[in-house]
């Protein structure tokens, strides 16, 4: 989930901030290290640090390094402490040839071995430095050209990785195989980057780079390398529309808080989005044999929640699981099988897997994604954008809320009800405005002062807003590190009550639907054992001890359910003094296994 920058072309005096600048659009992929290495005058200067980028930046500053070429990387760690001497980028013994890698070399153990005996020194834990001492015995102690030693040392290694290596001789040479890589073609010189809106504020001219593949960047040129037998072709751009991601907040304090008040216009976007997209994306789904729904994460409790969604609206059943663990239901997908799949990214190691496995199967795939030409819409057989707009938390809101509003639609459609699911997403969008705009939040920051010192959260749902429940843990959780668990209200007796005591806060979701009866009795059942109980809902109930008010907008009570639980993640984070925007451990694109 690292993230990799890199640049080649004209000089600068402050290559060195003009590489953490392009790197800074990298952070949310891991903030455990950063690192750089710029090529200035022959020399490959090395500076890293651990922690945030703006630490790189505090010990560099007044510090410039001029330069023409350089490659940087953002950490999240995998193999090796956080410790400075794990950080990218990593050198080989001479100090002239510098690697950023991001992925897992599986076999890094059995290859550091050999090379040790060899008389290769490691300064790290990393598998990392593993690939640059690969490439040295090769380039330096067999004469084979730097372009073939990266090739040769790329098919050594396995696993699922991407590696950017800078060569003294002016040369970037790159392959992939599993995580992302793009590069971007300049006007005075070439990028590389883990991903494309990176590259977009210098250039949309971006050089897709298939997976397995590699490339070789210089100043003035920049060819596809072939794998297998290293053969050369050149690379030729693709023009890419996309928003450009500015690191803008507004009158916002963090970007979680900013983007939660943006998800109105996100349900108004989907709503007004292409109709024949819409109906295509429909047509695929009422004509399949099988539809499967697969994500991660936040977008698993979208897909979750798009089964209650089929089935009331739709009157049609659909299959959904974890991405993770898609690999081992395979075996039931034929031809004529759908399999949805939903990400943010597009990067989702775990989705992209259960791509594959549909497609061995020769199963159609639908992706809803929010970054386009990502590699799970170039492997699918048709694509929507969510057009969330960018997210720069590592918390995913805004494109939770356009995959629950896309589910919506796709099954009003079905029905041959697409006007109906319009108009009720163009009145949510309204009534999520007002109630962003009324006070909600002053009674988010009041309950969160309240129950901020408290170990253990519990949130209850029935029917479609279980889904809720369980996104609405995971934002406390991600946000706060405060303990939550989402529960279907009626799995209380079944064991989960025995977690309750007195003072327990134990959120209850309640919607106007046939679940409201029995989630308020689930209620009244944990408040006899002392809990203390938080409703959200359009009405106020008498068990409830502290009520939030949502509006009553009918089977699309998911969409206003969640944002009293994102703003308590919030809330909840700042009193603890928490980053909200980049919580420990996590990375806003999971692209490793």
């Amino acid at each position: 989930m690292c993230g990799i920058y890199g640049y080649i072309g004209e000089f600068k005096l402050d290559f060195s901030g003009f590489l953490l600048d392009g790197l800074s659009k990298l952070e949310y992929r891991g903030y455990d290290s950063a690192g750089i290495a710029v090529l200035s005058n022959d020399k490959v200067k090395v500076v890293k640090e651990v922690g945030e980028i703006k630490k790189l930046k505090e010990r560099l500053k007044g510090k410039i390094i001029a330069g023409d070429a350089g490659i940087g990387h953002t950490r999240w760690a995998t193999h090796g402490g956080v410790v400075k001497r794990n950080s990218h980028p990593h050198t080989d013994c001479s100090g002239r040839l510098t690697v950023v890698h991001n992925g897992i070399i599986e076999n890094f153990e059995k290859l550091k071995k050999s090379l040790i005996k060899k008389g290769h020194k490691f300064r790290s834990e990393t598998d990392t430095e593993v690939f640059i001492h690969l490439v040295e015995e090769k380039f330096t102690k067999k004469g084979i050209s730097f372009r073939e030693a990266v090739r040769l040392s790329f098919n050594e290694i396995t696993g699922l990785n991407a590696v950017v290596v800078l060569s003294p001789d002016r040369e970037i040479v790159a392959f992939r195989k599993g995580s992302l890589l793009v590069a971007g073609l300049g006007k005075k010189g070439n990028y590389i980057s883990s991903d494309i809106p990176a590259l977009i504020s210098k250039t949309r001219k971006i050089v897709l780079i298939d997976d397995g593949q590699g490339i070789i960047l210089s100043k003035n040129k920049m060819f596809l390398i072939n794998p297998k037998d290293g053969k050369l072709k050149k690379a030729t751009f693709k023009e890419i529309k996309m928003e450009e991601v500015i690191d803008n907040k507004g009158n916002y304090k963090h970007f979680l808080l900013k983007e939660i008040h943006e998800q109105p216009e996100v349900i108004l976007r989907v709503a007004t989005n292409n109709e024949r997209e819409v109906r295509k994306a429909a047509k695929m789904i009422k004509d399949a044999w099988g539809t499967y729904f697969t994500a991660c994460g936040t977008a698993a409790h979208a897909g979750l929640a798009a089964t209650y969604m089929f089935s009331e609206i739709a009157k049609r059943h659909v299959n959904f699981t974890v991405a993770s663990e898609f690999t081992y239901f395979e075996d039931f997908l034929t031809p004529k099988s759908l399999l949805i799949v939903a990400s943010q990214s597009g990067e989702t190691m775990d989705a992209l897997e259960a791509v594959r496995a549909a497609k061995r199967h020769k199963s159609k795939i639908l992706a809803l994604v929010n970054v386009p030409s990502s590699s799970l819409s170039r492997m699918a057989d048709y694509t929507m954008l969510l057009k969330a707009g960018p997210e720069r938390a590592v918390l995913s809101t805004k494109a939770y809320m356009a995959k629950l509003s896309l589910f919506l639609l796709f099954a009003f459609t079905i029905t041959g009800k697409y006007k109906k699911g319009v108009s009720l997403l163009k009145s949510a969008s309204i009534k999520v405005r007002e109630m962003l705009a009324d006070g909600l939040e002053k009674d988010i920051k009041k309950l969160a002062k309240r129950i901020i010192d408290k170990r253990h959260i519990y949130i209850i749902g029935r029917g479609v807003n279980y889904a809720t429940a369980l996104e609405g843990a995971l934002k406390i959780k991600e946000a706060s590190y405060i303990h939550a668990e989402g529960f279907a209200g009626g799995e209380l007796k079944h064991g989960v009550i025995a977690l309750v005591e007195k003072g327990t806060p134990c959120i209850v979701i309640v919607a106007e639907d046939r679940a409201k009866e029995a989630v308020l009795s689930n209620a009244a059942e944990m408040k006899t054992r002392g809990a203390y109980i938080i409703g959200i809902s359009p009405k106020r109930s008498s068990v409830f001890d502290y009520w939030i008010p949502t509006p009553d907008v009918k089977q699309l009570s998911p969409l206003v359910s969640v944002i009293p639980m994102q703003l308590l993640a919030y809330h909840l984070a700042v009193l603890k003094g928490r980053n909200p925007d980049k919580p420990r451990n996590l990375a806003k694109s999971v692209t490793v296994k």
